[in-house]
C-alpha cells in the first residue's frame, strides 16, 4: 500500500490546529497517510492541543517534531527529511485549504502522470479571493515565474505542493522562511519536470486571523526566482528529467 506524508508545520495557530488535524484525518483518500506535524516554535497553546490530538488518536501514524522558531520553509524542511511517504503534499495549520483535496493532488502522481502537481487556487471556480493585495502579489509572482521558465502556471504561490517523495527528498534547499516556495518551483522547472496543476478550493483569511505571509515575502520571491533562473544546477544533474 502506497503511503501520502502530509507535512504540517504550525506556528502559533491554537485557533484552527485541532480542526485542521481533524479534517486531515476525516479526508477520504485511497492510500495510508503519515502526519509530520513540525511545531516551529509555537510560543501559544499550539503544542498542548497536538499532544492532545495524539493522545486522542494512537493508531495514527503521527510524527511531531519540535523546534525553535525558524520559519515556514524550515519547518517544511525538518517535515520532508523526516517523512517517508511515496507522495507528500505541504498542508499549513490554518483552514484555508481543504484536506479533502488531498486525493484529487496526489492522483496524477499515484497514477505515473506527473511528479510534482501544484493544487490551484485561480483554476476552482467559486473560491474567494484573498485580500487586494495579496491576490495581485500572488498572479505577479506566479507571472513572472511563467516568465523565467517558459512555464504554464496559474498558482505559483500556493500551499497544495505535492511530489513524488523520493525526488523532493533528493532536492536540497537554501531557504528558512516563505522563499522555499518559490526555490522548489524554480528548481524543479529547471531541472525539466512539468508541474502538473489540479483545481483546490480554498477560503482566505486574514492577517488578523493569524496570515504570516508579508509584503517583503513576495518581493524576496522575485529575487529568488531570478537567482534560480541562472544559478548552477551541476549538483543535481543526476535527478534531471529524462
Amino acid at each position: 500500500m502506497k503511503l501520502l506524508s502530509v507535512i504540517i508545520p504550525c506556528y502559533n495557530e491554537e485557533r484552527t490546529i485541532a480542526t485542521l488535524l481533524e479534517n486531515v484525518l476525516a479526508a477520504p483518500l485511497a492510500i495510508d497517510r503519515e502526519l509530520v506535524i513540525v511545531n516551529d516554535g509555537s510560543t501559544d497553546t499550539s503544542d498542548k492541543i497536538i499532544r492532545q490530538f495524539m493522545q486522542n488518536h494512537p493508531a495514527v501514524p503521527i510524527k511531531y517534531i519540535e523546534q525553535a522558531n525558524s520559519g515556514k520553509g524550515a519547518a517544511v524542511r525538518t517535515g520532508i527529511k523526516a517523512s517517508c511517504g511515496d507522495c507528500l503534499i505541504i498542508q499549513d495549520a490554518d483552514l484555508e485549504y481543504d484536506p479533502k483535496d488531498h486525493q484529487r493532488c496526489i492522483e496524477p502522481i499515484l497514477q505515473g502522470r506527473a511528479q510534482v502537481v501544484y493544487g490551484s487556487r485561480v483554476r476552482q471556480k467559486g473560491n474567494r479571493c484573498s485580500a487586494l493585495r495579496f491576490y495581485l502579489g500572488g498572479l505577479a509572482v506566479t507571472w513572472f515565474t511563467d516568465l523565467m521558465f517558459a512555464a504554464r502556471l496559474t498558482d505559483e504561490p500556493t500551499c497544495y505542493k505535492t511530489f513524488d517523495g523520493d525526488l523532493i527528498r533528493a532536492l536540497e534547499f537554501e531557504n528558512n522562511d516563505f522563499g522555499w516556495e518559490p526555490e522548489v518551483t524554480c528548481k524543479l522547472l529547471r531541472l525539466g519536470y512539468k508541474i502538473v496543476e489540479v483545481p483546490v478550493s480554498y477560503i482566505p483569511r486574514h492577517i488578523a486571523e493569524g496570515k504570516k505571509i508579508r509584503w517583503q515575502d513576495g518581493a524576496k520571491a522575485f529575487r529568488i526566482i531570478w537567482q534560480w533562473r541562472f544559478r548552477s544546477m551541476k549538483k543535481y544533474v543526476h535527478l534531471r528529467k529524462k
